[in-house]
């Protein structure tokens, strides 16, 4: 131990050279990559490493520490990252080396607030739906650059596997679906393993969309009739719609679909549905039925609630429409509660329900409260900014956007205040991002925290997956 305490202060040391004293200063931000000035962290994130992006030898300056770059990469040591991530405000500044002397950036700021959900999953596929060779849905522990599949489609003959999503965070109960070849629900709840087969003659489809309950008793869904297609030319190159669509919820205790007239209307087209953290609402997004595809820009949802009474499966006998959004000639997906129940957090976007493909999409919050709503500026770029997904304690937020190049969606974090305002966000750290993000031609789907990793064995599920015919799910 006591050598290895050694070895770590040698590379310590190794990362560091002698202070530099800058002759001048630049008046600006440094380029860099990703762009982490002013971002807000949490204390317990991995270290934020980020490169120069300018052709000069560079350095960085922190906390009494000058580090050099290396090919223009700063690879922050963990104990020195540790040490900034127990003050509330740390500063950085970056120097090039311009002729002879040395010339500063203006300082940038990085904010340390409270810590955050240690995992998230997410799927990682390629940036178009009508094929793929490989998909998986995996885990990230935020601690560290640690990631690890927690299900790959090469154990599972290449089939599609899609819309992951955990009890509260926690993936010891957690749904996903299996697609095409060995196709099912499949329902982890704690060391049990089950196919669900959720196509019945009542239902438009099998199940699609979930969200559990808060109790872990029940899951909404919604049923969805969906076509897309794909458009060389325009803001948006492909374009997901439903035909027909539903909510209903499914009775994890006696294998049952419900539902209420109100969210299976053939006039309507319901989707997206969310349970409030008491557990005693379902929020979900409708929209007047119109003739798709031939008037899929026409189609606008708005977002409503019922009441639901998860015992004996009840809804309520009226809805409460919360946001008129077609009135003002948008559209709304992805609603998302606060776990404290105070804010909701929305998708807005001009037409249609898919807005992870629409560049027009923002995210939105909404006092519930007062039924007040504003965009989150701080976090909104000129691309897609679409699905997230709230940390457990209510002051994070994970969504995909596609800033970069328009094309990968890639996971970012924000903090949100007491008021539900967001901070800038930053991208998911890696040891060498710029590197990793260039290389990588997947996009990250549905990111989502964790409070802890996947524990339940691969094996155990690919054998589920492959060998189980599946139980047939009932209609209440």
């Amino acid at each position: 131990m006591r050598k290895l305490g050694l070895l770590a202060g040698v590379l310590l040391l190794g990362a560091c050279s002698g202070e530099i004293q800058p002759s001048g200063n630049i008046d600006s931000l440094p380029p860099i990559e990703p762009d982490y000035c002013g971002v807000t962290v949490p204390r317990n994130i991995a270290p934020l490493n980020f490169s120069y992006t300018g052709d000069e030898e560079c350095a960085l300056q922190v906390e009494g520490h000058t580090l050099r770059g290396r090919s223009g990469l700063f690879s922050l040591p963990g104990r020195l990252w540790k040490k900034m991530m127990e003050k509330e405000e740390v500063e950085m500044t970056v120097l090039v080396r311009q002729g002879r002397e040395w010339k500063a950036f203006r300082p940038f700021k990085i904010s340390v607030k409270e810590e955050i959900d240690p995992y998230i999953s997410y799927r990682l596929i390629p940036p178009g739906y009508q094929g793929w060779q490989k998909m998986g849905i995996y885990q990230r522990d935020l601690t560290s650059y640690r990631q690890n599949a927690i299900l790959s489609n090469d154990l599972t003959d290449g089939n599609c596997m899609n819309c992951h999503t955990t009890a509260g965070g926690d993936p010891s109960k957690s749904v996903f679906h299996v697609r095409a070849a060995h196709g099912g629900t499949m329902l982890i709840d704690g060391d049990v393993i089950e196919k669900l087969n959720t196509k019945t003659d009542s239902t438009l489809s099998a199940l699609v969309y979930p969200f559990w309950h808060p109790s872990g008793d029940c899951i909404a869904f919604s049923v969805n009739k969906t076509l897309q297609s794909f458009y060389n030319h325009g803001d948006n190159r492909i374009e997901v719609y439903d035909m027909a669509s539903d909510v209903v919820v499914y009775d994890v205790r006696t294998k049952e679909i419900a539902w209420s007239p109100l969210t299976k209307r053939e006039d309507r087209f319901e989707t997206f549905p969310a349970f409030s953290p008491d557990g005693k609402w379902l929020y979900f997004c409708s929209a007047q039925a119109v003739d798709m595809p031939k008037e899929h820009k026409k189609v606008r949802y708005g977002l409503y609630r019922i009441a639901f009474n998860a015992q004996d499966m009840r809804f309520g006998d009226q809805l409460e429409c919360l946001y008129d959004a077609p009135a003002e000639g948008y559209s709304v997906s992805f609603p998302r509660i606060s776990p404290d129940g105070r804010f909701l957090c929305f998708t807005r976007h001009g037409y249609g329900n898919f807005s992870i493909w629409h560049k027009d999409a923002d995210l939105w919050m909404m006092d519930l409260e007062t039924l007040e709503k504003w965009p989150l500026e701080a976090a909104n770029s000129p691309e897609t900014d679409s699905f997230h997904s709230w940390s457990t304690n209510g002051r994070w937020m994970v969504f995909s956007s596609r800033r970069g190049d328009g094309l990968y969606t890639r996971p970012y974090f924000t903090y949100i205040d007491s008021e539900g305002q967001a901070s800038k966000p930053f991208l998911l750290p890696q040891k060498d991002p710029t590197a990793y993000y260039k290389r990588l031609m997947d996009s990250y789907n549905l990111p989502a925290f964790m409070n802890g990793p996947m524990k339940m064995s691969k094996h155990r599920i690919v054998s589920e997956i492959r060998e189980s015919a599946g139980v047939d799910v009932k209609v209440k």
